[in-house]
């Protein structure tokens, strides 16, 4: 299967800093030999002791074996962190017992080559789903190799590292003054289909050196989730590995961030927050297929959470999805997602905008609506679909992209 960059892939890859306190390596355990393929396919992430983590996952009721172990290494290691192992090629989802071996056998690996404790270790894989492991230590192999190789992350190389049907690695990362030390924070993304994040193919996962209590990265991560990664759809199906995970080492050297109430708290939460968001739109404009990248906001509703459903709707619809990868301004289409969410609306007082131009208005055709204007921001590659319920003062956006023959190409070939 060739896939066709997207026309949103950035020229070059982002120079990320360097975080301390983070260690790691690739490798090539063969995932896509089998393709005709030589590339790196798992990685390798090891941290100072001393390591905070939390991480978001998705709520499919078919989560896969990795995602499982995870929930619980979150809860039994309180919230530390030594290690990362993560492989594509293959989900280990929906594996059975076997999928349960991989990852005893993984961790076991990881236990012995860096001499950490196994409810300390996290591990993912995103891939195929259903299809199981003949050999339990497959990945584990290669994970001594992986660890004498060990060094400063090559944020590329790992981004590249657990691609499936992405068409470019995706990264983003700050560097800031934090009370007068440097705080660097660095993250890589994969996600192209199969994303309709509910916690989000998604993994992603950020680094940072500066010190926070665990309890209250996890209460920070949950937020930022909401409004990033659990606000973008490509084509409305959660996946069964979906995984958002942050490592602060501490190794910046700054005292620890233990309450909300810290100056410092609001400072780093908005430097964690631009790199998911910006992480998050990466995806989208990483699309299956994809060769628009909408913003929808929905505001005007009784509560966030309506208008967000709302706005779900809109982003996932196949008819107006279509639409914009026609360049047809069919704003009833937008109407017609807006009624069958169900969310309170007063339908008299109902508006919509295709970024400043007003198509319909309180209840009907806008007085002054030209379809020449409409179609001329339908026909841009990025653009902003606005919906005014009339019922209240909430607001929420979501981001998504087109439904183009492209997605049907790449999902009809997807296992050959």
């Amino acid at each position: 299967m060739k896939l066709i960059p997207s026309p949103f892939a950035p020229a070059h890859f982002p120079d990320l800093p360097i975080v301390h306190g983070v260690r790691a390596a690739t490798g090539s355990r063969g995932f896509y030999a089998a393709r005709g393929l030589t590339r790196d396919d798992v990685f390798l992430f090891a941290f100072d002791e001393g390591t905070s983590c939390a991480g978001v996952y998705t709520v499919s009721n078919t989560a896969s074996a990795d995602v499982l172990w995870c929930r619980e290494a979150l809860k039994s290691g309180a919230g530390t962190a030594s290690a990362l192992v993560v492989n594509s090629g293959n989900s280990n989802a929906f594996t059975g017992p076997k999928g349960v071996l991989k990852n005893d056998a993984t961790l076991k690996a990881m236990g012995d080559a860096l001499g950490v404790a196994k409810e300390t270790c996290f591990i993912a894989a995103t891939g195929v789903i259903g299809e199981p492991l003949a050999d339990p230590n497959y990945v584990g192999s290669i994970v001594p190799e992986l660890a004498a190789r060990l060094a400063a992350p090559d944020w590329e190389a790992a981004a590249r590292a657990f691609m499936t049907t992405d068409t470019f690695p995706k990264g983003a990362g700050r560097s800031f003054d934090l009370d007068g030390t440097q705080i660097n924070i660095a993250g890589i993304a994969k996600g192209s289909g199969m994303i309709a994040p509910n916690m989000a193919t998604m993994l992603s996962y950020v680094f940072t050196d500066a010190a926070i209590a665990p309890a209250l990265l996890q209460e920070l991560l949950e937020d930022i989730t909401d409004e990033t990664f659990n606000s973008i759809t490509v084509d409305g199906d959660t996946s069964t590995s979906d995984t958002l995970m942050v490592f602060a080492t501490g190794a910046c050297g700054m005292s620890p961030i233990t309450s909300s109430d810290d100056p410092r708290f609001e400072v780093l939460a908005d430097a964690l927050h631009a790199v998911c968001l910006e992480l998050a739109h990466l995806i989208v404009k990483d699309g299956e297929g994809a060769s628009k990248f909408v913003t929808i906001t929905v505001k005007g509703a009784v509560s966030s959470q309506s208008a967000k459903i709302m706005a779900c709707e809109i982003a996932n619809s196949p008819l107006i999805k279509t639409a914009m990868a026609a360049g047809d301004a069919n704003w009833g289409r937008v109407v017609m997602a807006v009624g069958k969410s169900l969310e309170p609306i007063r339908m008299d007082e109902l508006s919509i905008w295709f970024d400043d131009v007003l198509v319909a208005q309180n209840g009907s055709r806008a007085p002054d609506y030209s379809e020449a204007a409409a179609s001329a921001v339908f026909a841009k590659p990025e653009f902003t679909i606005t919906v005014d319920a009339g019922v209240g003062d909430q607001s929420h956006t979501v981001w998504t992209c087109d439904l183009t023959h492209g997605y049907v190409d790449i999902n009809g070939a997807y296992r050959t």
